[in-house]
Formats: C-alpha cells, structure tokens, sequence
C-alpha cells in the first residue's frame, strides 16, 4: 500500500485586489485607476457617483463589464441598464454615456483598446446627436 502525502502551499498573488470591495478615496464625481496596459489595451477600474457626459472615441473600442452599482448608459440609440454582471461593448465612434441610479458608486472595469493616453475622447452635447 503506498500512500501520499499532500501538503498545499497558500499561493499569494502581488497586487491582487477585489475591486468591487476596493476603499474608494474622497472624489468628487469620477474615479479612475489604471490596472493594467500595454500597446493593444488600456485596463482601467472606474467608480461614478453621478453621471459620465456624453462622448466618443475615434481610435478605440471600449468594454465595460460592471461591478457593482445601478445606472442608465445611452448607447447610440440604445438604453441599457446597468447592473452588476453587465458587460457592455462600446465600437468606436459610438456615443455614450451613463447616469447613476444608486445610493453608492458604480463601478465598473473598462477595457479600451488600443492603448489609452486620454486623449481620444471626444465631449459632444445631447443637441450634437
């Protein structure tokens, strides 16, 4: 009879954090935290306690995928509400925005791609559209 010993290691990973649990700093309306980037995609942690503006993006696509929190995105045409477990894909050139409907921020993780520098976004006003 042979037997087997099985030891199991806790395994830690650096920098590992739950975002929907993450202790927000004082910000006034948007909060935003790269996670991770290179020259394909940008990876952001965003939390929103009133409302994003309408605008676009000419050169990136944009995933959003939510956390926690309840709000309104105008998507082009479309209106969609959103929730945690939500994923949103956003094409270039499509105007949006979101609106928040819950007591505490939304958070969301967005994905853009190709690498984000801030400079591709694009306010338009709602008369613009």
């Amino acid at each position: 009879m042979k037997f087997f010993l099985l030891i199991f290691f806790p395994i830690f990973i650096q920098g590992q954090v739950d975002w929907k649990k993450k202790e927000l700093p004082a910000f006034e309306n948007i909060y935003s935290e790269k996670i991770a980037e290179d020259s394909l995609q940008s990876t952001f942690f965003i939390a929103i306690k009133k409302q994003v503006i309408h605008h676009y993006h000419k050169e990136h696509s944009e995933c959003i995928v939510v956390l926690s929190g309840k709000g309104k995105m105008t998507l082009g045409e479309q209106k969609i509400k959103l929730r945690a477990g939500i994923q949103v894909s956003i094409p270039k050139n499509t105007i949006h925005s979101v609106v928040v409907t819950s007591k505490k921020p939304l958070k969301v993780i967005s994905i853009q791609s190709p690498m984000f520098d801030g400079k591709d976004r694009f306010f338009v006003e709602w008369s613009d559209f």
